[in-house]
């Protein structure tokens, strides 16, 4: 019998645990943004939104993206509200720091904001499913 197949209580298990590798990844890799800007500041992403005629103190979001919402993930606590604060704060990085990319190719043939997009619809698709079973809730 393979791994792939077996009861769906046993598909539910492997549901659950990848859900659990996705989780931590995704929130680890965001909350490493997040410590560079508690570390080094915010103020290029002021800046950004000072020059789109935005307020600055908007920036402050920042931390609610790169840090609450991978803490929330990570703990599988609220994780879908972590999972959009996540997904928020990509469209905002799109948006402000890589809106001329958008269209581009690497030398390789590969899309120019592969990271950024990877993060940004895998934050989405754990909105969608939720944490799962392994979490603190399954909110």
């Amino acid at each position: 019998m393979s791994i792939f197949n077996g009861s769906a209580a046993m598909q539910d298990k492997r549901n659950d645990v990848g859900k659990l590798v996705l989780r931590p990844a995704l929130g680890v890799m965001i909350l490493l943004h997040g410590v560079a800007k508690l570390t080094h500041g915010i103020g290029p992403i002021a800046g950004m939104l000072a020059g789109i005629g935005m307020p600055g103190y908007i920036a402050y979001g920042v931390f609610a993206g790169e840090v609450l919402g991978p803490l929330l993930r990570i703990a599988g606590f609220y994780a879908r509200i972590g999972a959009a604060l996540i997904a928020v704060d990509m469209l905002f990085a799109l948006a402000l720091a890589h809106s001329d990319e958008l269209a581009q190719l690497t030398e390789q043939g590969g899309w120019a904001l592969e990271l950024q997009g990877m993060f940004l619809f895998t934050a989405i698709a754990l909105l969608l499913m939720g944490p799962g079973r392994i979490s603190v809730n399954r909110r």
